[in-house]
């Protein structure tokens, strides 16, 4: 009920600044004012003409949600074989630096957002089994030989010893397709406990205030209409100390590097799209919207702003993509 009323706050608070907003853009006489480049929103005496882009094209930001919505709804059943497709399986290889460089330890409660299939999930639960399994190891090969001393001190602590809180992983898409896909194949694998799939916008999540340890969104804030609302809604759910990790496509630093890239991407992509998916406006967008995201200086700046602390990134395959990193102080 707590967290039903300050969700419903929160919504009255958001939709009254917005109303400030139009006003006072409207007394100041001003249209078409540019607004930042982190969400590519216009003001204008209307609310409902605001524009953003979807891909190349610019929409209404009231449209922007239903399309990003369908696009997912349609390839959603060939997701995670157009995703090897297009990078020739080196996503699996990103998302492994993801969980390295996140290094999670028991205990631990993840928010995947945008996490659809439930690639990130899946390899945070593995880690964290693998981590467990080592200390388990490691205490067994340290009693190996106990002195009387260590079996005494090891029983008597024993004895208060609480047990860790159990590891959990959150799948939250705003897309019912995705997760849907996502639940077949995490059965199909016999991957079940610690994991839940809550439908949620990354606007709005739907979640209380510092629940979680960390949070992950890979490939998936570039599809959101107001970035910096989404990074707000991140430091809000994380715990003090918590991390945000981002990994998404970003600028190619290299000049011969990116010029093969944008060949490949705007000529091969949105035609693998149609062999394999039937659908090549859906990827013809993906590829769009990669190019009007922002590079990554730009974006570490936007997580700064958000309230994000010792933010860095780590450009993966010559910039291809990059992994942001901040945490919650």
């Amino acid at each position: 009920m707590a967290a039903s009323m300050r969700l419903l706050l929160r919504r009255v608070i958001r939709y009254s600044h917005r109303d400030i907003n139009v006003t006072a853009a409207g007394a100041a006489g001003r249209s078409g004012c540019c607004w930042g480049p982190s969400t590519c929103r216009c003001s204008s005496d209307d609310a409902g003409d605001r524009s953003t882009h979807f891909g190349f094209e610019t929409v209404p930001e009231t449209e922007k949600a239903k399309k990003v919505y369908k696009v997912f709804e349609n390839v959603a059943q060939k997701y995670d074989t157009m995703n090897d497709a297009m990078s020739l399986g080196v996503h699996r290889l990103w998302k492994d630096v993801l969980l390295h460089v996140m290094h999670p330890q028991p205990g631990a409660q993840l928010l995947d957002v945008a996490g659809g299939t439930g690639d990130i999930s899946f390899r945070f639960l593995e880690y964290v089994r693998s981590q467990q399994e080592r200390q388990k190891r490691r205490a067994a090969r340290s009693m190996q030989t106990p002195s009387w001393g260590d079996i005494s001190s090891n029983y008597s602590s024993s004895e208060d010893e609480v047990s860790p809180q159990e590891s959990r992983a959150v799948v939250c898409d705003i897309n019912k397709e995705m997760l849907r896909v996502g639940k077949q194949k995490a059965d199909s694998m016999g991957v079940t406990a610690g994991l839940s799939w809550v439908a949620g916008d990354a606007e709005e999540l739907p979640f209380d205030d510092d629940r979680f340890d960390i949070y992950t969104i890979a490939f998936g804030i570039r599809n959101v209409t107001h970035i910096d609302q989404a990074l707000q809604e991140a430091l809000r759910v994380l715990k003090p100390g918590g991390r945000f990790m981002c990994l998404e496509f970003s600028k190619v630093t290299n000049p011969v590097l990116s010029r093969l890239y944008d060949a490949y991407s705007f000529n091969m992509i949105p035609v693998l799209g149609e062999v394999i998916a039937g659908d090549w406006k859906s990827y013809q967008y993906l590829v769009e919207s990669i190019r009007k995201f922002p590079d990554q200086e730009e974006f570490k700046h936007m997580i700064e702003d958000a309230g994000f602390y010792c933010v860095k990134y780590y450009n993966l395959t010559g910039g291809v993509v990059a992994l942001h990193s901040g945490f919650k102080l």
